[in-house]
């Protein structure tokens, strides 16, 4: 839990203060493939290649040499367009049995509206094709707009799929209605149906674990605890970190520690209110929090344990260090390279990144200790 007095003060100032000013880690990025445009998300496979998604509706490998393949065949349609088109990818935990490929996308819906979904579908042996392709969730209600349409995805312990949504960034008043799937937490089995061990909240879908949120683009799982941890974008500051409990209210337009775009406060300016959860830990001025994941490898000193986190706007990628649930340090790692959309442990113990950036500037990179 924040110190809310030390928080508010901080919010006063311009810019934030770190949480800890130190000198950057003796690491650098080493290419491992080019030419992506605007890729999403990235996933090992097994055998070896890289998956990895384009947000214009390409699901791609990347071969050992870096060489980028064809689209995979027997995706459905994506609505490309602002913040919408393929998004993220997760592996079906016994990937090497089932095959399975999950993938979240801004999917067309009627009369021009959209909405997240997610689809699975079973990769061909020669990294070709998808078959057996069915869409497992669609959010609801669909809308008219490019925006905030959250997308993470992340298996638990249990085999059950968490699913981001956002607020579509012009459905607020939804958001705090649970009779629908807008700026929520979902968690749905692999075949789309309901844990038995979801959140029994009178008057909630059954899918729904959380609420209260404004874009969730970022989440993982704890390799220690098993516990889901996201990151979601504030307006003008206020980006949160979080560990999403089941049935809890995050807040969002309620209570936040952001503003408007135009600096006027957001509702009547709460930052606490009975009944909803505080943050473990707030950005302000606004990082554009984006992939992230616990490093457990040991190919760098002292990261083990620590926490990683693409941003977007202020280009770099923070490494925060906890005590439990406490935010105790915080780095920025390779400042004002690139729009950093995602981060991944790799099978091989290095440190992955993924730039948001047209092709070619669009790539995977290593992170290799100096």
């Amino acid at each position: 839990m924040i110190d809310r007095r030390s928080l508010l003060a901080s919010l006063l100032a311009v810019p934030l203060a770190p949480l800890a000013a130190r000198a950057s880690s003796n690491v650098t990025l080493e290419t491992v493939a080019e030419g992506l445009d605007h890729p999403w998300s990235f996933a090992f496979l097994p055998e070896g290649p890289i998956l990895v998604t384009e947000r214009k509706g390409n699901l791609r490998t990347i071969a050992s040499d870096g060489k980028l393949s064809e689209p995979i065949s027997g995706l459905p349609e994506v609505a490309a367009g602002g913040q919408g088109g393929l998004l993220d990818i997760a592996l079906h935990p016994n990937f090497a049995t089932t095959r399975l490929v999950f993938l979240s996308f801004a999917e067309p819906r009627e009369e021009g509206k959209n909405g997240t979904s997610v689809m699975r579908g079973r990769l061909s042996e020669d990294l070709r094709s998808l078959s057996d392709v069915k869409v497992i969730f669609r959010e609801q209600p669909a809308y008219k707009g490019g925006a905030h349409f959250g997308s993470r995805l992340a298996f638990d312990r249990t085999g059950a799929l968490f699913v981001t949504t956002g607020d579509r960034l012009n459905l607020r008043p939804l958001v705090q209605q649970t009779d629908n799937h807008i700026g929520k937490v979902i968690r749905i089995t692999e075949d789309g149906g309901i844990p038995p061990d979801n959140p029994k909240v009178a008057g909630w879908l059954p899918e729904i674990w959380s609420i209260g949120h404004r874009n969730l683009q970022g989440a993982t799982i704890h390799p220690e605890t098993g516990r889901l941890w996201t990151t979601e974008h504030g307006a003008k500051g206020g980006d949160e970190l979080n560990h999403p409990e089941a049935g809890r209210n995050y807040g969002w337009p309620v209570i936040t520690y952001s503003r408007e775009y135009s600096g006027e406060p957001i509702g009547e300016g709460l930052t606490e209110t009975p009944g909803m959860e505080q943050p473990v830990h707030v950005w302000t001025p606004s990082i554009g929090p984006s992939g992230m994941v616990f490093y457990t490898g040991d190919r760098y000193s002292n990261w083990k344990g620590d926490l990683f986190v693409g941003a977007l706007a202020l280009k770099h990628v923070a490494r925060l260090k906890l005590d439990g649930d406490k935010v105790i340090e915080e780095e920025k790692l390779f400042d004002g390279e690139a729009r950093f959309r995602d981060v991944r442990q790799g099978p091989d113990g290095f440190f992955y990144v993924l730039t948001d950036e047209a092709a070619p500037k669009g790539r995977v990179m290593r992170v290799v200790a100096g």
